[in-house]
């Protein structure tokens, strides 16, 4: 089934743009406050999202790459505001791809892949609440990626792979009985000439509906071509097969380039206690690769004959009526002032708890390593095309710091000062910027419009001074850089001694 055609236009920068009778709704995300909501319901980069219903809380994580604490559990009563509860993942085991939540008896689980830089590994946390605390993770021992579980008719435990393959787990889920590894779908064949990254079946996500078992995948790669990602469906009476697949494949797809959400993908079904159907995915902004994949939802509904699909009449670039009319619209951003590490902020692959401190709003940083990129920065999500982040800093005489977007350890963008300099970053190369008479103690702030970057100093954090340098930073993203990572705000604090952050202000233009 084709969707709707994208009422957006493209926008001189190559951006898409809302109708004006609508107004600028291409800069809102979420809950609107009027009973309406508009995607993402997660801005950023929030990919490979897993979501689960218990009662009527809902629960979400994603993958979590290079970035720790990782597995980060959100909450919610009405699918559309999400807050942030614990972080399952602690340890850095490599690069963490396509978790998978759920509940089984009073166990609340999390599956999850390590894929680099090693070996693909799949590992499961497991707690007595979503509010953790959570286990250490346990090796399942067995390849691939993207596990997912799932429960047969007969109860027992099955653990369902990339490739169309599954394993039969123990009875606490928490391991793999040895030598059940089997392949027992094929995937869904669309047609030759579509354009993709490769077939790359992956991302299952099974679902007991009724007589039916429902066995969600991604196929077309998760990036590379906007036409390339979608869901697909199959389903069986039986959670051995066989897999009949839905005449409505593909579920969810990117249709054409001029969309404004490219590689719609990876998707997981959700209900709510009334009986209504979503489908919860991830996709790429048009014009904004680096901001990462999003989460997204939209309505889904079923047939006569038993299968569901997209729901007619709607268009996902618009307003949407919420699932369920609970609470408030939510600002976390708000709330990064308060450097929540492991909820709102986190360190790229180095978590450790005596480096940091956090004491009435003042975020005190033990300095390593002699650049942003040997720092070890701490992160978090703007999640928007275009905003102003700002923060006093105060340091040791032997410290440098700084305010920069951080793709990786190799390529990062923006400005930091030592006692004597300010220092300018592109694609991970210090330059000296001009000097300055601060000392140990100023404010930088950065401006982010459109993916162009533009930097600012200042002795009292009132009157401004604007760098002579900007730069254009669309180019860091994945499809250049590969790591699934995305461009974050980061605090970093290099060289001896420490660094402390105050008054951090997020502002979205």
């Amino acid at each position: 089934m084709i969707p709707a055609v994208c009422l957006f236009l493209l926008a001189s920068c190559g951006g898409p743009t809302v109708s004006q009778d609508e107004g600028n709704l291409a800069n809102r995300q979420g809950d609107l406050g009027n009973g309406q909501y508009i995607n993402p319901i997660l801005g950023g980069d929030y990919p490979d999202p897993t979501i689960m219903r218990d009662g009527d809380d809902y629960y979400m994580t994603h993958s979590c790459f290079d970035y720790l604490p990782g597995l980060v559990v959100f909450h919610s009563k009405d699918l559309v505001n999400w807050e942030p509860v614990s972080a399952a993942l602690k340890t850095y085991l490599g690069s963490v791809w396509a978790p998978d939540i759920t509940k089984y008896g009073d166990r609340y689980y999390i599956y999850f892949t390590v894929a680099l830089p090693d070996a693909r590994k799949n590992y499961v946390v497991w707690a007595d609440s979503p509010s953790g605390p959570w286990s250490d993770p346990i090796d399942l021992k067995i390849g691939n990626i993207d596990p997912c579980h799932a429960v047969g008719e007969d109860g027992t435990q099955w653990l369902f792979l990339s490739g169309g393959r599954r394993a039969k787990l123990t009875d606490d889920g928490l391991g793999v009985v040895p030598g059940t590894e089997e392949k027992v779908y094929e995937g869904w064949k669309y047609p030759s000439e579509w354009i993709t990254e490769g077939f790359s079946l992956e991302g299952p996500k099974l679902r007991k509906i009724g007589d039916y078992y429902y066995y969600l995948n991604a196929e077309g790669g998760t990036a590379g071509p906007p036409t390339s990602h979608m869901v697909v469906a199959a389903r069986s009476k039986s959670i051995d097969g066989p897999w009949e697949n839905s005449p409505y494949n593909p579920i969810i797809r990117t249709w054409k380039n001029s969309d404004r959400w490219w590689s719609k993908g990876h998707g997981t079904l959700i209900d709510t206690p009334e009986g209504d159907w979503y489908i919860v995915y991830h996709a790429y902004e048009n014009g904004y690769y680096n901001l990462g994949r999003q989460t997204l939802m939209e309505p889904v509904e079923w047939t006569e004959d038993g299968w569901f699909r997209a729901k007619e009449g709607v268009d996902i670039e618009r307003t949407i009526p919420k699932p369920i009319e609970a609470g408030a619209p939510v600002d976390r951003k708000s709330r990064l002032k308060d450097f929540r590490v492991g909820l709102d902020w986190k360190f790229y692959k180095d978590y450790d708890t005596t480096r940091f401190s956090v004491k009435d709003g003042v975020l005190t940083l033990q300095a390593k390593g002699d650049s942003p990129g040997t720092s070890s920065p701490l992160m978090c999500v703007a999640g928007a095309r275009a905003y102003e982040i700002e923060v006093e800093i105060e340091k040791t005489d032997d410290a440098s710091a700084g305010l920069v977007m951080y793709y990786n350890d190799r390529f990062y963008a923006g400005t930091g000062f030592d006692s004597r300099n300010r220092l300018r970053f592109r694609q991970g190369i210090q330059r000296r910027a001009g000097t300055h008479d601060g000392g140990n103690h100023l404010w930088l702030k950065v401006r982010n419009e459109d993916q162009v970057l533009t930097g600012y100093y200042s002795y009292d954090g009132k009157n401004w001074i604007k760098e002579d340098w900007g730069l254009e930073i669309s180019g860091y993203n994945h499809n250049t850089l590969y790591e699934f990572q995305s461009m974050l705000p980061a605090l970093y604090a290099a060289g001896e001694g420490e660094v402390k952050f105050r008054n951090f202000k997020y502002t979205q233009l």
